[in-house]
């Protein structure tokens, strides 16, 4: 069994720490550690999820984690990894997005009495930096950082080396606030640990200067590799929009999808990322990815252990038997909403449903009106050649027709050429 350290070391989740001391006291003691989450959205999405699951293998060691929901910071902006400023949110739809956030949280971490001392909790910074007095906030804050100081963090740095962009004043101050978080829980809590991605480093470190200063204790920092695609994009977003936790902006079956797909050279180190799975296993999967890379094996375990965490077994069931049925006859169990969402991608067209009565629509010239085929000829060729799918079932027969026999849910035909050209038919 690998102690934690070795446990983030082989996961690949640690990029910069503050001190090496820091080891002994993950493996051996019990601490508290905290990470932020700036309520920009009502939900969660999966870039976040990288914060949320180390924090939880803190606590399956016999750590405390705090999730620090950032209602005071969330009003002003982190400039951290954005070349432009951040639109301010007002308080009520900070409000609203924390209510949304809280929910989703607290499925990942234990959050009962029943973790004893690892029990975990959910904070709201806006109780107290909301509180504090400005010119209060000035004299037992900022006193202790300096211009120079703050100007050389890479996040505050890069900003100031546009002049078409600069910084506000506004997100200047985010440093200061985030320092001041790390303080307060240290006082009320006894955190000793932050964790954040690497562009937080600054921030991070600016806050154990904080304690350092003020109390003369030593607190630490971690923080884990950006989550970045081959391409150097960030995670969590598809081509479509953001990838959400919440089911309803993003539905299992897209979440399944997004993972499912993800190339060889990115699942082995998203299986470490994101999953649960021992070392042993994940090593089997690279085994697995490298000899037989066809199988999509490893894909298949990081999809369903990552739907599992965010929305359970049964769900999760439900998103791979819908990701199967997109190649087989499957397809025709599938529930209208399901149905639309699995060929959401396809290319469609409304046809009138009277052309199904009597002899049927002649299937090639339906594959012809479709653009599935460039002519007719072409298409009698192809289903002649077993080339031709309807409902995700060969149809090779010559004459084929399309009738109202073949309706999905009395309404669709899902039209399949070779292995991934689809057309959706609706029948109004």
């Amino acid at each position: 069994m690998p102690t934690l350290s070795e446990d983030l070391a082989f996961r690949d989740l640690v990029h910069q720490v503050s001190d090496d001391a820091l080891w002994k006291m993950l493996d051996t003691g019990a601490t508290t550690a905290y990470a932020g989450f700036d309520p920009t959205s009502d939900s969660l999405h999966v870039g976040n999820l990288l914060g949320i699951l180390t924090l939880r293998r803190l606590q399956l060691g016999g750590h405390r984690p705090i999730l620090l929901a950032g209602g005071g910071t969330g009003l002003i902006g982190d400039p951290g990894g954005k070349s432009d400023e951040r639109p301010l949110l007002s308080a009520e739809q900070l409000a609203a997005n924390l209510e949304g956030i809280r929910g989703q949280l607290g499925r990942f971490l234990d959050l009962s009495p029943a973790a004893g001392q690892a029990q975990g909790l959910l904070l709201d910074n806006s109780k107290w930096l909301c509180a504090y007095g400005f010119i209060d906030f000035l004299r037992d804050v900022g006193k202790h950082f300096t211009v120079n100081q703050m100007i050389a963090k890479e996040s505050v740095k890069s900003r100031i080396e546009r002049p078409d962009q600069g910084i506000s004043f506004t997100e200047f101050s985010y440093m200061l606030l985030q320092s001041y978080d790390f303080l307060y829980l240290f006082d009320n809590y006894g955190c000793r640990l932050q964790l954040g991605g690497s562009d937080q480093w600054g921030n991070i470190t600016s806050g154990l200067d904080l304690i350092r200063k003020v109390r003369g204790e030593e607190a630490f920092a971690l923080t884990w590799p950006l989550l970045l695609r081959s391409d150097g994009t960030k995670y969590g977003k598809s081509e479509s929009g953001a990838i959400w936790l919440d089911a309803s902006k993003s539905s299992p079956y897209k979440l399944y999808q997004y993972f499912i797909r993800k190339p060889d050279d990115e699942v082995g180190r998203l299986l470490r990322f994101f999953t649960f799975l021992s070392h042993e296993d994940i090593a089997a999967l690279d085994v697995e990815i490298a000899a037989r890379p066809e199988r999509r094996e490893a894909q298949v375990a990081l999809a369903r252990a990552v739907c599992v965490l965010v929305h359970g077994e049964a769900e999760t069931d439900r998103a791979e038997a819908a990701s199967q049925a997109l190649f087989s006859e499957d397809v025709a169990l599938l529930d209208e909403e399901t149905l639309l969402e699995v060929f959401a991608d396809a290319p469609s067209s409304t046809l009138p449903r009277a052309g199904l009565d009597g002899e049927g629509l002649d299937l090639a010239d339906v594959l012809v009106s479709t653009g599935l085929v460039s002519s007719k000829s072409a298409a009698r060729t192809s289903i002649a050649q077993g080339g031709m799918y309807v409902n995700n079932i060969r149809r090779a027969e010559r004459d084929a027709r399309l009738k109202r026999d073949d309706l999905l849910v009395d309404r669709y035909v899902v039209l399949r050429r070779g292995k991934l050209s689809y057309h959706l038919l609706c029948f109004g």
